[in-house]
């Protein structure tokens, strides 16, 4: 027997059962410790009412856990190395976490080392970022939890613009102390993803900013991002030129910087490619701070897969949505009519599913989702049905591009304006194309291989709406009829598809600039009538079949290091599916029909879309 004093109270307890069940005591009793041979013991920074509970559960593997004592006994069980105990005490404490009290509970975490605490307390955070910034006890959050949360991409934020809000709000609050941290705490704000009119006017000319030299650099640095985001791959081939410096200072005409680049202009230059290039040639430095800057996932939109087919070969109306920060697929509302070899886009916040085969006919009709209401409606039906086609979003028009029937393939491009709800007839292109991928790159929209009718076509060419011509640009390596086509970075990409009947792995990027396509890393199997979409810089390869069984897995291409890799699968395997990127809320397509409300559709309009089918 032994006795412990604890806060003048006397515990007494058999040396074997806390040798057995309590891992300090076992390292006390078994070395050669004073204490491993006293029978009277002093516990000293452990309250007496937390080690009580501590040696009943040395006993009976039981113990009573409260939001009155958790603290406590997960301070004392820590300090006893008890890790069932403490692990009971992180579970309780994650289980009731609040907006109110998550922020002083990371910090007990983090005083007592309880990593897996930290973390929860941490996904909480993120998760109710919105509600939480706007606390006054989040103005006292500690400089390095601050870090920790900007950092991270799992940061749940409506845009960029709150992240930058609350790095200047914290830093205000007590600006003296805190003035030296807003270079460290700017530096992760995804600068490049605002938008140019608030950078401009918000980010570059706030006080804060002007009269800080890293800062200056920073958002000199992240300009020269957003400008090489606008006008393509080219720009870091542009001639030396000299300029003005960024930020022009009262009386004197400039503030030292070591960043000169001239941002005046941008707003009404931005669109000119030529004229950028001549304004502006950014030096080796600006390439490094914000190269790759993408968005935090819950504002990076959201991926659609619509309709297609399964074992079954009945074609879907289902459609489910890609939540990129969880990595997960929810369903949302069914479309009005069953859809393979669809052609989907998103345009101006909506989601518009065009032509396909319901099981019985070739279909000209479309719908279009809102996500403001969670439903389809009907739109203007094109002139010709069609299968197998695809369709893009350049300029505030859709255009539906090729396709075929059950008696050809088709050459025809139909150009739907939105406003009117009408459909009108374009150029022709040069080759007929059922099957086809098309995307929008800058002013153009490319046709991407297809079959002729005959076999699967490596050609591909570019519709140029202010001439109303098409033309032949260079063709791809391989052969493909119902491959994913998508754009990320400015170059177009081709994802799997069929060389007649056989599926493709293979997968190839073209570049606009110097009219040159390119193989990439293959995809872990072949994958014909793959639907894939951008988001986040990352592609995703969505089912297809691999020439035995239909696929319902998922893998997204990262550029940067030109490997594939797995995401969580789609519920049903689907091929022929139309997939494509919008940028709309996770949060506003789980909101039940009746909440929806058509004044906020948590969609910003899309000057850019691309979809695809087979």
């Amino acid at each position: 027997m032994v006795f412990f004093m604890v806060e003048g109270i006397t515990f007494s307890a058999h040396r074997y059962v806390l040798a057995a069940a309590i891992p300090y005591f076992h390292s006390m009793f078994a070395s050669e410790m004073i204490e491993s041979r006293q029978s009277k013991i002093a516990i000293q920074d452990i309250p007496a009412v937390a080690f009580q509970q501590l040696l009943d559960f040395a006993y009976t593997s039981r113990v009573h856990i409260n939001g009155d004592n958790v603290q406590q006994l997960l301070y004392a069980a820590s300090i006893l190395q008890m890790d069932t105990v403490c692990g009971a005490c992180q579970r309780f404490l994650t289980q009731y976490l609040t907006t109110a009290n998550c922020l002083s509970i990371r910090q007990f975490a983090e005083q007592h080392n309880c990593i897996s605490l930290m973390s929860s307390v941490d996904d909480f955070a993120m998760e109710h970022f919105p509600e939480l910034r706007v606390l006054p006890d989040f103005m006292r959050i500690p400089f390095g939890h601050l870090i920790d949360l900007l950092r991270s991409s799992d940061l749940k934020v409506n845009n960029e613009q709150e992240v930058f809000e609350t790095v200047i709000f914290w830093v205000e609050e007590n600006i003296e102390e805190r003035r030296s941290c807003l270079p460290d705490l700017l530096a992760l704000v995804r600068l490049p993803q605002l938008p140019t009119a608030y950078f401009l006017n918000k980010v570059k000319k706030h006080p804060l900013i002007m009269e800080c030299v890293r800062c200056r650099d920073l958002v000199a640095d992240a300009m020269c991002e957003m400008m090489r985001a606008q006008i393509g791959p080219g720009i870091s081939n542009m001639e030396s030129a000299s300029f003005s410096p960024v930020f022009p200072a009262a009386g004197t005409g400039c503030l030292h910087s070591s960043s000169t680049i001239n941002l005046q202009g941008i707003i009404t230059d931005i669109t000119d490619k030529t004229a950028i290039k001549h304004m502006y040639a950014p030096t080796p430095s600006s390439f490094g701070v914000w190269t790759n800057c993408r968005p935090r996932k819950s504002a990076a939109g959201v991926i659609f897969c619509v309709g297609g087919r399964g074992t079954s070969g009945d074609p879907f109306r289902s459609v489910e949505a890609y939540d990129w920060r969880r990595d997960r697929w929810f369903s949302i509302s069914d479309m009005n009519i069953r859809r393979r070899h669809v052609g989907v886009v998103s345009a101006q916040g909506k989601l518009y599913a065009i032509g396909g085969h319901d099981g019985t006919n070739h279909l000209s009709s479309a719908e279009c989702f809102d996500p403001a209401t969670n439903m389809w409606h009907t739109v203007a039906s094109m002139d010709t049905r069609r299968r197998g086609i695809a369709v893009g979003a350049l300029e505030g028009a859709i255009y539906a591009v090729g396709g075929l029937d059950d008696t050809a393939c088709f050459l025809t491009v139909e150009r739907y304006d939105i406003e009117s709800d009408k459909w009108s007839g374009v150029e022709q292109m040069n080759v007929q194309r059922g099957g086809v991928g098309v995307a929008a790159v800058g002013k153009y929209l490319f046709a991407v291989g297809g079959n002729d009718g005959t076999s699967s076509l490596d050609s591909c060419e570019r519709y140029d709406p202010l001439l109303n011509k098409w033309k032949l640009v260079a063709s791809m390596q391989h052969r493909r009829a119902g491959a994913g086509v998508t754009v990320l970075d400015g170059c177009l990409y081709a994802i799997g598809g069929f060389d007649d009947n056989a599926p493709l792995p293979s997968c190839e990027r073209y570049n606009p600039e110097d009219n040159t396509w390119t193989l990439l890393s293959q995809m872990s199997c072949p994958r014909g009538g793959v639907g894939v979409a951008s988001m986040g810089g990352r592609i995703y390869a969505i089912g297809g079949h691999d020439g035995v069984r239909y696929l319902n897995s998922v893998e997204a291409y990262d550029p940067v290091t030109n490997q594939w890799s797995s995401v969580a699968t789609i519920s049903q395997c689907r091929a022929g599916a139309g997939v494509a990127w919008a940028d709309c809320r996770v949060d506003t397509l789980l909101r039940p029909p009746s909440m929806a409300l058509g004044k906020d559709s948590g969609c910003a309009p899309c000057v850019t879309g691309v979809a695809h089918c087979v």
